[in-house]
């Protein structure tokens, strides 16, 4: 068995209403994210592969276009815009075109991440 992982980095904003954190997390404010989606599986015989990762890259793209320089409050799909809900977010738009096993989400600047195991866990 093989895991393959790809990443890409967004920049977005977001406001966080139910925190602890005070006002700061509460108003509008941006981070530097880095998401890392992680594959699992037995490469073909024929092409020596578990997955195209060009395809996996094609899949990312989408994503990071979808999520960069965006105010992520106003994707309804996220829900609040957690490192929970992102990361869950982001599963579901690459679980059905790729072998997903995890998908983690790190706010580096933060020290801050959180990594997703699907729904079944």
């Amino acid at each position: 068995m093989w895991e393959l992982t790809k990443s890409f980095r967004f920049e977005a904003a977001h406001a966080l209403s139910h925190t602890t954190l005070g006002e700061v997390s509460q108003e509008i404010h941006g981070h530097s994210f880095r998401a890392e989606v992680t594959i699992r599986g037995v490469p073909d015989p024929v092409t020596g592969m578990v997955m195209d990762l060009g395809l996996l890259d094609r899949s990312l793209d989408e994503l990071r276009k979808t999520l960069d320089h965006k105010f992520l409050n106003k994707i309804e799909a996220i829900g609040i815009p957690t490192l929970e809900n992102l990361s869950r977010f982001i599963w579901d738009r690459v679980a059905d075109k790729a072998p997903v096993v995890r998908v983690g989400v790190f706010r580096d600047s933060c020290n801050e991440s959180c990594v997703y195991f699907g729904p079944k866990g």
